[in-house]
């Protein structure tokens, strides 16, 4: 057996490439402001086309500074399936049903009523 041993890198751990000649791309720093005066900061590219909104941390939307506010949408909202189903029944109708289709997953089940 030799006594010297063998010296490796390790698989994935490390990269053979340096980083010289390597020049990050050009970017832009843009501030953003909510109605409270919280402050946001993103980073673009130079190339990127900036948006007039941006949603904070905090949940919160966020105006860019020194830009132009949105224009406000007049589009119809967004029926959600619940909509839809109170357009076709009350909710009385609703808790009945429900309540027929309870009893019988009940009785399917064979528990006691």
């Amino acid at each position: 057996m030799s006594d010297r041993s063998l010296r490796g890198m390790r698989l994935g751990a490390q990269s053979m490439e340096s980083e010289a000649g390597v020049e990050p791309a050009p970017r832009q720093r843009v501030e953003y402001r909510t109605e409270d005066g919280e402050q946001v900061f993103v980073t673009f590219s130079s190339e990127a086309e900036i948006p007039a909104t941006w949603v904070s941390k905090s949940g919160k939307e966020a105006l860019l500074v020194n830009g132009q506010k949105p224009e406000e949408d007049n589009a119809k909202p967004v029926r959600t399936h619940w909509d839809m189903l109170l357009e076709r029944r009350s909710e009385e109708e609703l808790e009945e049903i429900l309540e027929d289709r309870l009893q019988k997953i009940r009785e399917a089940r064979g528990e006691a009523v």
